[in-house]
């Protein structure tokens, strides 16, 4: 691959800017169908969500998933297991190895797919033209034929006088990057980043604190959802504040106090290590030249596209994926994948449906986990559907009893017609939601789910019996 960019020919079908999920996955398909392509990454290519979010977070969950498995082999199973020590260098090495396996295999395709990699930040110069801002007095302007694709991603959102310091404050980018395992944390923000956070570091013995302003966590999904994971978390001994307000907060010599106003209106001071800031991230756009290419953001900083069936802006040939999108994107990584592949093709000329935001799945890798896909019950309400609900709890087939953890399957359809939500909570439920994907892109009704038989005893068992009940077919659900 690339290293040096004064050898890289300035000319190319279409310009890539970022080399995250959405901008690596625009150049692969790209130059799978036959484009030349020059992608622009300042940092390492990956992006946040293999280096500082989705893999090195999934990575350490999973060892709070073994460590709260001993908890379990002893509490529950019989099995004198004790836990004696977590080495954090070890942990993290582990974390540190699967980053890098992972970042050698994106650049190892992208090479062999042709690829080629600018290491600089770009600076639009026009709405084909974009200058390598890599040092040198005059960095070299490249051109594209085709297009041009914006795909600089997000950062944490920082609140005033909570600058991170990597150490007592902390974002999602650097809390797993922090010297050592606190003895306590504050998580502000109770969307899917705070509730895993904060799910982590109570499994690795941490006494945590989350508060959310909104009256329930993770607020953009299903109250039940919400409902069930709160649950979840408090009886794992998370002190979880929703509808509480952040006062002030200072720091010390041991961490952070901080002054937190209640729901019910009482002022509580609360000591920790660390405070993580999980209130949402930005787009990325400074320094990026937008005007000189006719673009500008919006007020939330997002750059809209014109047509969302081909993510094109208002300039023709500038193209917009991940976290640069405003709703109806997710800004979810597997979302910026499909995002990645509409652009591509569109810009090969190939044949491209839009993406359907209403089947991506939305996934919190907490403990208990969560997982959902299509809409929730009170926005199939506001949306005047004629709504039937049906419910079940995991613990209600055989391998629900064998984990133990509570759950639920909860299923939103419209009253004799197509499946609009399926929201899970429980062990797993990342692994289980992908059938619920295809139920609601294929607006499948309920009785059509109900004709397929689910494998006994599992999880999935549940989310089976829950379509034949709505089928009129129900068998343990009475």
């Amino acid at each position: 691959m690339d290293t040096d960019n004064t050898s890289i020919a300035p000319e190319s079908d279409v310009i890539v800017i970022g080399g995250g999920t959405g901008g690596y996955s625009t150049a692969l398909r790209a130059a799978a169908l036959g484009l030349d392509v020059v992608l622009f990454e300042r940092d390492k290519v990956g992006g946040t969500c293999l280096h500082r979010g989705c893999i090195p977070s999934k990575a350490m969950l999973h060892a709070a998933e073994l460590v709260d498995g001993i908890a379990e082999a002893r509490e529950r199973w019989g099995v004198k297991a004790t836990l004696d020590s977590v080495d954090w260098a070890a942990l993290t090495s582990t974390r540190d190895d699967i980053v890098s396996r992972n970042h050698k295999g994106v650049e190892a395709h992208l090479a062999h797919a042709g690829v080629r990699v600018v290491r600089a930040s770009a600076r639009l110069t026009g709405p084909r033209t974009v200058r390598a801002e890599d040092g040198r007095p005059a960095g070299r302007e490249f051109t594209a034929r085709r297009g041009l694709v914006l795909a600089t991603g997000s950062r944490p959102r920082v609140l005033p006088g909570l600058e991170p310091d990597g150490r007592t404050v902390v974002t999602s980018d650097d809390a797993l990057f922090a010297p050592g395992l606190p003895a306590s944390v504050l998580v502000l923000g109770g969307g899917a980043i705070g509730v895993e956070y904060a799910s982590f570091h109570r499994s690795m013995g941490a006494g945590v604190t989350l508060v959310e302003a909104a009256d329930r966590l993770v607020p953009l999904e299903d109250a039940d959802v919400s409902r069930h994971l709160a649950r979840g978390l408090k009886k794992r001994g998370i002190d979880v504040q929703t509808g509480a307000r952040l006062e002030s907060c200072r720091r010390t010599g041991e961490g952070v106090v901080a002054v937190v106003r209640t729901a019910r209106g009482e002022v509580r001071e609360i000591s920790a290590e660390r405070l993580l800031v999980a209130v949402g991230r930005v787009p990325v756009t400074d320094g990026l030249g937008l005007e000189a290419a006719g673009l500008a953001p919006d007020e939330r900083g997002f750059v809209p596209p014109a047509d969302w069936s081909r993510l094109e802006t208002a300039v023709p040939g500038v193209h917009v994926v991940g976290d640069l999108l405003p709703p109806p994107s997710l800004g979810l990584a597997h979302a910026s994948f499909a995002e990645g592949l509409l652009v591509a093709e569109t810009l090969a000329g190939v044949p491209s449906a839009p993406v359907d935001y209403a089947a991506v799945p939305r996934v919190t890798y907490s403990a208990p986990q969560t997982a959902a896909v299509g809409l929730s019950e009170a926005e199939a309400r506001s949306r005047s559907y004629d709504v039937v609900v049906n419910s079940m709890p995991l613990t209600a087939v055989a391998k629900g009893m064998v984990h133990g953890q509570g759950g639920t399957v909860k299923v939103v359809a419209e009253r004799d017609g197509r499946v609009l939500g399926v929201h899970l909570v429980g062990p797993h439920v990342s692994e289980m939601i992908a059938e619920s994907q295809l139920i609601v892109g294929w607006d499948a009704e309920p009785g059509d789910v109900a004709r397929h038989v689910h494998a006994h005893p599992t999880l999935s068992e549940a989310v089976g019996e829950v379509f034949l009940s709505l089928a009129g077919r129900g068998l343990h659900q009475q």
